[in-house]
């Protein structure tokens, strides 16, 4: 993962959140791996939340000119769609993310 925010959510590469909803309807369970100073005090509450940093698509000619593609570089996945983290701290749950930045500020 490239960020896991304190909520348990994780930022990723686009795609992920499919991925995971993918699983949970399957009743597979979904795992992240992520160091902990990837923990981020941030509160995403969906997508709509995450900066633009938009990925540039050529379709070529066959796109007109006028039409403007959304094209997002990262997703954000919602918490209760992972079963479990994998971190240099051990596995963890995704709601033990907000106690370990609990802890890392008390240090």
């Amino acid at each position: 993962a490239e960020g896991v925010v304190e909520n348990g959510g994780v930022i990723n590469k686009l795609g992920t959140y499919q991925l995971a909803i993918c699983a949970r309807e399957h009743k597979i369970p979904f795992y992240v791996a992520a160091e902990s100073y990837k923990f981020a005090r941030l509160y995403p509450l969906s997508q709509g939340d995450l900066p633009v940093e938009p990925k540039h698509v050529d379709f070529g000619p066959l796109m007109p000119k006028s039409l403007v593609v959304d094209n997002p570089s990262r997703d954000y996945t919602p918490p209760r769609y992972i079963t479990l983290l994998f971190t240099d701290l051990g596995v963890r749950t995704p709601a033990a993310v907000s106690d370990e930045l609990i802890l890392d500020c008390a240090v």
